[in-house]
């Protein structure tokens, strides 16, 4: 194994200290001590290769190399945050994968072997993942104007802690001249699949071409408290049993359609009053329908309609289904597919085109900018869990990828337009 390949593997070890868990996984959600000290770490890092770091008023962490005064950037990245309990590699492997493939590239171009078009930009999303702050990716939707700054900012999590708050804990302050939307002409992700299809057909990295469809839904089942022993059966109003219905309908849903056309999920369940002699008078959670068909997900939806409506009479409860989050079935550009299959075919790599099931911060970015999204095999698939794993030579193979798909497009390929 190269020295370059080595230190990758060395550095992600020290980072995966930070927030570690005794299950051999990471606990770091946004704004947490946990997180602010892995950002610590990883501004120190960029200091030490090159790059000048600074962090704009969502909290997204930037390290920058200027090499053509002027140009735009080519920017790379993932997040650092994770969920509670989670793995080390979900998001914090493509941020260091970036930070070492813009060292690398930057390295060549200071040495002549590259003429460059573009500068370097690695950046660290704040809260991609959603689970202190709602919603998820939220520093990238901002960065891209899809979300306004003081919405963001007002954001709490369930202690009532606002996101100014908890970036005002961190370890730096916003900087007037962190990168702005404007002066970003390509990105680049790498992450881990999240998914089996990888390793099953033993292909050694997936370029993305398509997101699947998403609806994501808020869900309140407004009951009646009461007693819990006292209250006849028939005069109770229990939202948490109208929430059960609705969990049971939501995974009964996807057998409706053939296997791997549905993906559903519940989560995030708050009860009240959440007292053990008390029925509850209301619940909230939120429901995540997924498809990679738009049809398919369109039809889920009615049929869970009818679900809710008969959750609704059986419990003697009221339902309501508040849509929180909507992505159709997009492309990520062919050009950045056909950048991403180029450069895994110069180094010999086995690829596929490969859907993407989870939401990434480059599903906000290829909106705006081209953009190459590229992954390695999660072994068995597991992901948002402490036994998550990536192996260390699909890991630096991926870097090794990454630093390709750089090199193209600080020499301006995937021109934008």
């Amino acid at each position: 194994m190269s020295t370059t390949n080595t230190e990758f593997l060395a550095d992600f070890a020290a980072m995966s200290g930070f927030g570690a868990t005794p299950g051999g996984g990471v606990d770091r959600q946004a704004g947490t001590p946990a997180d602010h000290a892995t950002r610590q770490w990883f501004g120190g890092w960029l200091a030490q290769h090159g790059y000048t770091e600074t962090v704009d008023e969502a909290g997204n962490q930037f390290g920058t190399i200027e090499l053509l005064p002027g140009a735009p950037y080519v920017l790379i990245g993932s997040h650092l945050d994770s969920q509670p309990l989670a793995g080390r590699y979900d998001g914090a492997y493509g941020v260091l994968a970036a930070a070492h493939a813009g060292a690398r590239v930057a390295a060549e171009l200071r040495a002549g072997t590259v003429e460059p078009a573009c500068n370097l930009a690695v950046v660290n999303w704040f809260n991609e993942e959603g689970s202190r702050f709602t919603p998820s990716m939220m520093g990238s939707s901002v960065f891209t104007g899809k979300l306004p700054l003081m919405d963001a900012l007002a954001t709490t999590d369930p202690a009532g802690v606002s996101v100014a708050q908890a970036l005002a804990a961190g370890h730096r302050a916003a900087d007037a001249g962190a990168p702005v939307l404007a002066h970003i002409a390509r990105y680049a992700e790498i992450h881990i699949e999240q998914g089996r299809n990888l390793e099953e057909s033993g292909t050694q990295v997936g370029i993305v071409d398509r997101t699947w469809a998403a609806s994501k839904y808020r869900v309140t089942v407004d009951g009646a408290q009461s007693h819990t022993g006292a209250t006849r059966m028939q005069d109770r109003r229990d939202a948490l049993y109208g929430a059960a219905l609705v969990i049971a309908a939501a995974r009964d849903l996807a057998a409706e359609f053939e296997p791997g056309l549905l993906h559903t999920s519940v989560s995030e369940l708050y009860v009240l009053p959440n007292s053990p002699v008390t029925i509850a008078r209301q619940a909230v959670m939120n429901l995540d329908l997924r498809s990679p068909d738009e049809s398919v997900l369109a039809r889920a939806m009615e049929l869970l309609g009818k679900a809710v409506a008969d959750a609704e009479a059986r419990s003697r409860t009221e339902i309501g289904l508040e849509l929180t989050h909507r992505w159709g079935l997009v492309a990520y550009q062919p050009e950045g597919v056909a950048l991403g299959i180029a450069s895994a075919e110069r180094l010999g790599f086995s690829h596929t085109e490969i859907m993407t099931v989870a939401g990434h911060d480059s599903t906000n970015l290829k909106d705006v900018v081209p953009t190459v999204m590229l992954f390695v095999p999660s072994v068995e698939g597991i992901s948002h869990n402490e036994a998550e794993y990536t192996r260390d030579e699909d890991a630096v193979r991926g870097v090794e990828l990454l630093t390709e798909v750089v090199r193209r497009l600080v020499r301006g390929e995937l021109a934008a337009g």
